[in-house]
């Protein structure tokens, strides 16, 4: 495993030409509408000016290809097992935006070995031409799953008003916690019925956060409930895309114009594609110690 990262470093000893944005969407459970917020705000980032590249990392249960109406012939699967290069997977979209479709229906995947995410890993320094990467990862906290998190510039938790979901996003927070406690978190409350109730939830993460965990959360935004999204999603198509005017839609576009504003601090490092895949190779070597 270290020789492998070793390789991996020396690899990627070229820097990039700029360094991307590398967002991970992240749930503490699944039903929360995780994935669909990742496509839609992939979209609605694009439509700002963003070249997106969008990633379906949850390894075993991808569904961002289900959302998009496509059904592309390969996957992450087939790039675990070596049949294919991650740049020859990777999808156009009539959208604008990219994606690489998640393992879909092999359930043997959720729990990856580090030598098939190592061979994820060194597959992906042909991405590096997106300004931005949104990884949906899986819903949960498996180490798999933290790992994709804890490398990431920012993560951003999707959560809804319901308590069991609020509990599950602040456990997603720990395990983070655990490792950075710098780690630049946000708070997305989805199925709101009025923007108070998101404040509510959010301020109640963020005061936890501090007080327990001493972690900085910051609060992004909130997603109405909206009637348009179970529709959208029915018929395979995304939400912001049916009707960019509806209550979700506009969330959505508010979002993702603070996400395009945001301005990192001068002491904060952007790791760019090969921080991310550096970040990635040092934690299978210290999981494999």
């Amino acid at each position: 495993m270290k020789d492998q990262a070793d390789e991996l470093r020396k690899m990627m000893s070229v820097k990039d030409k700029r360094p991307q944005r590398i967002i991970s969407i992240a749930s503490g459970k699944g039903g929360v509408g995780k994935t669909n917020i990742a496509v839609n705000l992939a979209i609605a980032l694009h439509e700002l000016g963003q070249n997106v590249l969008l990633i379906d990392a949850d390894l075993g249960l991808g569904n961002v290809n289900v959302i998009l109406g496509n059904m592309p012939e390969y996957n992450l699967y087939h790039v675990i097992k070596g049949v294919k290069k991650m740049h020859e997977i990777v999808v156009d979209t009539e959208y604008g935006i990219r994606y690489i479709a998640g393992a879909s229906g092999f359930s043997s995947l959720a729990n990856l070995s580090g030598r098939g995410l190592n061979k994820l890993i060194n597959s992906m320094d042909s991405l590096n031409d997106a300004d931005i990467i949104i990884v949906d990862t899986g819903a949960g906290i498996s180490d798999q799953v933290a790992y994709f998190w804890l490398s990431s510039d920012e993560s951003i938790i999707v959560t809804t008003p319901e308590p069991t979901a609020v509990l599950d996003a602040f456990s997603v927070i720990k395990v983070i916690a655990s490792e950075d406690s710098k780690a630049d978190i946000k708070i997305l409350v989805n199925r709101v019925t009025k923007p108070s109730q998101a404040k509510v939830v959010s301020d109640n993460i963020i005061s936890a956060s501090k007080n327990y965990l001493n972690m900085n959360v910051k609060y992004l935004g909130y997603v109405f409930e909206d009637k348009t999204i179970p529709y959208s999603v029915s018929q395979q198509f995304p939400f912001y895309e049916y009707d960019n005017k509806c209550q979700a839609s506009m969330s959505i576009h508010n979002i993702a114009k603070k996400i395009v504003d945001m301005e990192y601090s001068e002491n904060k490092d952007v790791k760019g594609l090969s921080g991310f895949m550096e970040t990635l190779s040092r934690f299978l070597v210290k999981n494999s110690n």
